[in-house]
C-alpha cells in the first residue's frame, strides 16, 4: 500500500505543478509563485522546516527570483549534511503557447517531495537540505547566487544531489552523472543500481568532442557547487523530442518509469542520510 501511495502522490505532483494554472513556471510570474505556495504546503505537511525562519530566499539579478529552502535536522551535530535540488522553474509561455514542464522539472520536484517524505518520516544521522532553485532556465540563476551568497553553511554540506528531468526516457535509462568526479560514491550508488526497478547508467560527466551536450557537469543547478569543488550527483534523463517544447505535459509522462526512477533516487538518498561515512 505504501508503494502504490507513494506513486500515486508522485503523479499527482507532476499533474499540478504541470497544470495550466501553473502558467509554466516562469521566473517572477503568478505561476512560478503558486508553484512555491504548493511546494510549500507539501514540504510542511511532511514536517519539514524553513530554514532560518523562512522557506522563501529571495536574490537579486537579472532576472532575480526566489529560492525555497526546507530543512530537516540531523541526530550526529558533526556529520556532513546532504543538500537535494531541483528545480521549480520553467519557461512559461512562449509565442503564447503553454510550456507545462511535466518532465523539466516537475518530475524533479515530485521526486524531491517523495525523498522529503521518506527522510522526515524517522530520524536520520545527517541534516538535510531540501532546495527548489528558481531561475534555473535564466542561467541556474537561483543555485547560482544560492551558491555564491548560501544562507546556511556551505562547508557543512558534503554532498549535493540534483533532480532534474526524471519521468521519461525512450529507452528505459535513467542516468546519475558525477561520479567520475567523485569515485567514491560509487559503491552507495551502484547499490541503489542494483536495487532499482529501472536501468541506471553512469556517465555524461566527462567531455565528448562530438557532442558539447554529452558532458552534463556544468548542464544544471549542481554546476555552481561543482565549481567549488562540493562533491554531487545529477539524477537525470536524456533529452526526448518534447524536450522544451509545449508538448513536455503530464498525459506523456511514462509513469512506470517514472516512479521507478524516483524510487532509485529516493532510495539512494535514505541510504545516504544515515551513511556512517564523512
Amino acid at each position: 500500500m505504501r508503494d502504490s501511495l507513494f506513486a500515486r502522490q508522485l503523479l499527482e505532483d507532476v499533474r499540478v505543478l504541470a497544470s495550466e494554472a501553473m502558467g509554466g513556471r516562469a521566473t517572477g510570474t503568478v505561476g512560478a509563485e503558486r508553484a512555491r505556495e504548493y511546494l510549500i504546503g507539501r514540504l510542511e505537511a511532511v514536517g519539514v522546516k524553513p530554514w532560518a525562519g523562512r522557506f522563501r530566499h529571495p536574490f537579486a539579478g537579472d532576472p532575480g527570483g526566489v529560492n525555497l529552502i526546507g530543512w530537516l535536522p540531523g541526530e550526529d551535530e558533526g556529520a556532513s549534511w546532504l543538500l537535494v535540488l531541483a528545480h521549480h522553474d520553467h519557461l512559461g509561455r512562449l509565442d503564447g503557447e503553454l510550456h507545462p514542464g511535466a518532465d523539466d522539472n516537475a518530475s524533479g520536484l515530485a521526486t524531491l517531495l517523495g525523498a522529503a517524505a521518506a527522510l522526515a518520516e524517522r530520524p536520520r544521522r545527517r541534516g538535510v537540505l531540501l532546495v527548489s532553485p528558481d531561475g534555473e532556465e535564466e542561467g541556474q540563476a537561483g543555485s547560482t547566487a544560492l551558491a555564491a551568497d548560501p544562507p546556511f553553511p556551505l562547508e557543512r554540506v558534503g554532498l549535493v544531489v540534483n533532480l532534474d528531468m526524471l519521468s521519461r526516457s525512450e529507452r528505459g535509462e535513467l542516468w546519475v552523472a558525477g561520479i567520475s568526479h567523485h569515485a567514491a560514491l560509487a559503491p552507495a550508488l551502484l547499490a541503489a543500481a542494483a536495487r532499482s526497478p529501472v536501468t541506471v547508467r553512469l556517465g555524461h560527466d566527462q567531455p565528448d568532442p562530438d557532442d558539447e551536450r554529452f558532458d552534463w557537469s556544468s548542464e544544471s543547478d549542481h554546476a555552481a557547487f561543482h565549481e567549488l569543488g562540493v562533491p554531487w550527483l545529477y539524477f537525470g534523463v536524456e533529452d526526448h523530442p518534447d524536450y522544451h517544447t509545449p508538448n513536455d505535459t503530464f498525459e506523456r509522462i511514462d509513469a512506470e518509469f517514472f516512479v521507478g526512477a524516483a524510487v532509485t533516487a529516493v532510495d539512494f538518498l535514505t541510504g545516504y542520510a544515515d551513511d556512517e561515512d564523512d
